[in-house]
């Protein structure tokens, strides 16, 4: 099965990129595909993906250009920088973008590529790279609807659950960091739970197997607990992920003149986790930076009780 004539395009192959175009590969479809990161193109030929040595050189005469990229600087980079993509793609063609990134960007960057007459659509991705591979992420698209129908069948290929979320660059964006602080706020809530279960004397595995049949569970903190208990935090989703996500997310709310309390809580556990030097790990570590705090303070001193008022230590 060919879903489009011309070869796709991915910029940006890591754990989600690559698994996009694997899929998209397996589907008998030419795909193109180029990294900064070499390591990532070895895996990419392996499995028979057209390497390109620059964004340019992977966009050429393609009528769809997949950017998984980091950030929006990153994004930027790709399309306009030096040996930029869109420079190269033909007038009429589509640039998905599946960055999680700030609304704001996905409008500016819309318009610039509108007015190189191409189209774009607002996809960012949920699910982790298992899901992409198999075809079952989540993609959350905003585009006009002719646009949208257009690349409808590559879309539903790529993503079992495709959600079509409005015309208006950026409404993609605006629905993913939604989804994406709900997420860590899940996961600052479930390492929480669970360090608090095992700082009682329970058995942290017990525990999350009931709360996974019980009114507690939420898919990311089953999943991330999962690997966190069993000492796994190789990086399927990297801490600095989803700090930055959930980042985005109050910038985005405070644009709007609002404050979520909760998601800011969140957003600060991701910090500290940051600060800790978890970045690079899994973001399963949150639980090792509940419990490391909590055995911190259980070692500290226990503060006087203050003096009762009326007392003469609390007279002025």
């Amino acid at each position: 099965m060919t879903l489009l004539h011309t070869p796709v395009a991915v910029i940006g192959i890591g754990n989600m990129g690559l698994a996009m175009a694997l899929r998209l590969r397996d589907a008998g479809q030419a795909v193109r595909v180029h990294d900064i990161d070499l390591t990532r193109h070895a895996l990419a030929a392996a499995a028979g993906a057209e390497l390109a040595d620059s964004p340019a050189a992977a966009a050429a005469g393609c009528a769809l250009l997949i950017v998984a990229v980091v950030d929006a600087a990153q994004t930027e980079v790709v399309l306009f920088g030096p040996a930029g993509a869109a420079a190269e793609l033909p007038a009429g063609a589509t640039v998905m973008l599946c960055p999680t990134i700030a609304p704001a960007d996905v409008e500016r960057l819309a318009q610039r590529l509108a007015t190189a007459s191409l189209g774009c659509l607002d996809a960012p991705m949920s699910g982790g790279p298992a899901r992409a591979r198999d075809g079952s992420m989540s993609l959350m698209v905003a585009a006009p609807s002719a646009l949208f129908a257009t690349h409808a069948p590559l879309l539903r290929h790529l993503a079992a659950r495709l959600f079509h979320v409005g015309q208006r660059p950026g409404d993609g964006a605006r629905t993913k960091l939604v989804n994406n602080l709900l997420a860590a706020t899940n996961l600052a809530a479930a390492a929480e739970a669970i360090a608090l279960a095992q700082h009682l004397g329970l058995d942290g595995a017990l525990t999350l197997a009931v709360i996974t049949q019980s009114s507690g569970h939420s898919w990311i903190g089953a999943d991330r607990m999962a690997r966190a208990l069993a000492g796994d935090f190789a990086p399927r989703a990297h801490t600095t992920l989803l700090a930055k996500d959930s980042s985005l997310a109050l910038a985005m709310a405070a644009q709007a003149s609002v404050r979520p309390v909760l998601g800011a809580q969140a957003a600060a556990m991701f910090q500290a986790a940051l600060a800790a030097g978890y970045g690079g790990d899994d973001d399963a570590r949150l639980l090792s930076l509940v419990s490391r705090q909590w055995q911190a303070a259980h070692r500290a001193p226990v503060p006087p009780d203050p003096p009762a008022p009326g007392s003469a230590q609390s007279a002025p």
